[in-house]
């Protein structure tokens, strides 16, 4: 035990003064004579004895209750456990991501969350409060109790380790107290190695009652006919058995479609048909999970002619002009020697078939033409050096040829989930019309192949960015060296090289994944474009190239929906966002990780054990209490000893 103020004690000398008081009787007693004390003499003693007993009783309570009072002024304390993070600052990191949206049993949980700091945080708590998508410096409970009332759902999910950078970029010399909160969806073991080990860190893991969720993945165009569109649109369902979810179809805000479907298995795909026209709507679903990913905002621009060039003889491209036809394409073939560069610029796709050698003026004006969003298909030529067409792969990536086999191979293997065959195929086929070729390169590539020859090796692979992708084919295809033109493959495949990101026809971009998105418009300097709704307006950072502009959203819009594209006030084309998928499936709760670290059911409990382990333990009132029943005491003798 310890005192605050010790010299105080020094008082306790003063317990002589009570002492001598009670020892020496400074009252004179006078004898008086009785003529007979026989009745007397046994009371006599009897009393003097009962006052005897009850002056020591009166000197020890007095002792006591003086001893008590100056103990007590000396303020006695014990000294607290965790006295040197007494000072600590304190940092709440409150994860506020769609998937705080699940209930527990006391409702949302991020609402909870929200209610119990609220109630429960000391109004004098200096902290900092770091969310996903906002943050507090040093403030109290009561200067932001209205923003914490109105906290929203972040698009973005939980990342631990962008708190702690932002918590360790606060340079102070005083230790850190961090409290956690959240429900652990996503959470990795590498997220936790950036908790410097110096910080006091709770977890605070709120839980979900059902983990039960059904989320709109995504949509796309199944099936072109001459008046409508086949879409299909993807679900996900999590959890245990799921019942049957309606799900309904939107243009605007009027029902197009509305059906009720079962789930037999973890995804679903349901297909609705829909005009051939402009599109701007949204999917929808019921179900008794999280809100956020119940709707998913498309639209499908009305299409357009694709503009796609091949260079190469024209007895070797006459099966391009069977695929890409006249209804939906712009096709014309060029030999490289009559070729018009100018025309380029204004290609969708161009195809490089079997060139003996690729000029430098051309790899140069393709190069250009890759990073303003147009598609590149290269079919090597038999006589054309690796040299030569490694130089010009060097400009897109890293694929390289290395020397000409002659040995007949097999193509063996589809990647069904390349980008290229997205919504190609409904299932899985394993008995397929394989094509074969007789010579060809090995190549050498880090990227995973479309299409694979037998020993894994690659015959179709590509470099794909987020505007435009680089498709090399191992082998020439002429009928030669190959059936491929015989093949079954031979048209969705280069159907689908000569579609971009751009004109697959369904636009539903993800809030917060930086894909650029090209619009075709010309721009002046001082002209900029804006992408705006009924509820939010935002200009993109945008670029000019020639006759288009490369928009970056970043982290915008705040709110997912169909948007518009304008210049000033002249309206582009449709655009729409959606919330990441990333936070649907609650059983990806990674709590498990969190074994050695320490976890608190609540915030009143954080508190209360930071109070326990450094507040020194006062116990100057117990004295003051003490001194009262000694006093309480003192008067009980006085009244009933006799």
């Amino acid at each position: 035990m310890q005192f605050k103020h010790p010299e105080i004690l020094y008082f306790l000398f003063l317990l002589v003064i009570p002492v001598l008081v009670h020892l020496f009787q400074l009252r004179r007693f006078k004898k008086e004579y009785f003529t007979n004390v026989r009745f007397l003499k046994e009371l006599s003693i009897q009393t003097r004895k009962s006052s005897k007993i009850k002056k020591w009783l009166l000197l020890a309570t007095r002792l006591l209750l003086l001893t008590c009072i100056i103990i007590a002024f000396a303020q006695p304390f014990f000294k607290a456990k965790d006295t040197k993070n007494s000072s600590n600052e304190m940092y709440i990191v409150l994860d506020n991501s769609f998937s705080m949206q699940a209930k527990g049993k006391k409702g949302e949980l991020l609402k909870r969350a929200v209610q119990e700091l609220l109630e429960n945080m000391p109004e004098n708590q200096t902290f900092s409060l770091i969310t996903n998508s906002q943050t507090f410096w040093n403030t109290d409970i009561k200067s932001i109790q209205k923003e914490l009332q109105n906290l929203k759902y972040s698009p973005f999910p939980f990342q631990l380790e962008s708190a702690m950078v932002k918590i360790k970029s606060r340079k102070s010399v005083f230790n850190k107290d961090i409290v956690v909160i959240t429900d652990a969806i996503g959470l990795e073991p590498k997220q936790l190695k950036s908790i410097d080990k110096d910080f006091n860190t709770y977890f605070i893991i709120p839980k979900a009652e059902h983990k039960n969720n059904v989320s709109v993945d995504s949509v796309f165009i199944h099936q072109t006919l001459d008046d409508f569109y086949e879409i299909g649109l993807k679900l996900s369902a999590y959890g245990e058995e799921t019942k049957d979810i309606p799900v309904a179809l939107y243009d605007q805000h009027k029902l197009v479609a509305k059906t009720l479907t079962k789930f037999g298995g973890k995804q679903k795909i349901i297909y609705f048909t829909i005009p051939k026209k402009d599109f701007l709507g949204y999917a929808s679903i019921t179900d008794n999970g999280l809100e956020y990913d119940n709707t998913l905002f498309f639209s499908i621009s009305k299409p357009e002619k694709i503009n796609v060039i091949s260079i190469g003889t024209p007895e070797k491209s006459n099966f391009l002009s069977r695929i890409y036809t006249n209804d939906e394409f712009n096709y014309s073939n060029f030999a490289i020697g009559s070729l018009d560069y100018n025309s380029l610029e204004k290609q969708d796709a161009i195809v490089l078939n079997e060139l003996d050698e690729i000029p430098q003026a051309l790899q140069t004006t393709l190069k250009s033409f890759s990073k303003k969003g147009g598609n590149l298909v290269v079919i090597p030529s038999a006589t054309n050096s690796t040299a030569n067409l490694n130089q010009f792969l060097m400009i897109f990536g890293s694929i390289q040829f290395k020397s000409l086999e002659n040995k007949e191979k097999l193509v063996t293997k589809i990647n069904f989930n390349h980008p290229l065959f997205s919504g190609v195929f409904e299932n899985k086929i394993d008995n397929f019309q394989y094509p074969k070729t007789k010579t060809s390169f090995e190549i050498s590539s880090s990227n995973p192949a479309v299409l694979y020859y037998e020993g894994r090796t690659a015959f179709l692979t590509s470099i794909n960015n987020p505007i435009t992708s680089v498709y090399v084919f191992a082998a020439p295809i002429n009928l030669e060296n190959s059936n491929f033109q015989q093949s079954p493959l031979i048209v969705p495949t280069f159907y689908k090289m000569a579609l971009n990101n751009q004109n697959k026809g369904v636009n539903a971009l993800t809030i917060g994944n930086n894909y650029p998105f090209l619009v075709d418009v010309t721009l002046s300097k001082d002209e900029i474009l804006n992408v705006k709704n009924d509820n939010e307006t935002f200009i993109p950072i945008q670029q000019i190239l020639n006759n288009k502009v490369k928009l970056t959203f970043n982290d915008f819009p705040e709110q997912a929906g169909n948007f518009g594209i304008y210049k000033q006030k002249e309206w582009l084309q449709n655009i729409s966002f959606n919330y990441n998928r990333t936070e649907s499936n609650l059983a990806k709760a990674n709590e498990n990780l969190l074994s050695d670290h320490k976890k608190i059911d609540s915030i009143t409990t954080v508190f209360d054990t930071l109070q326990t382990s450094r507040n020194d333990n006062q116990i100057w009132k117990w004295f003051v209490i003490f001194a009262l029943l000694f006093l309480a005491t003192e008067m009980a003798i006085i009244r009933f000893v006799k």
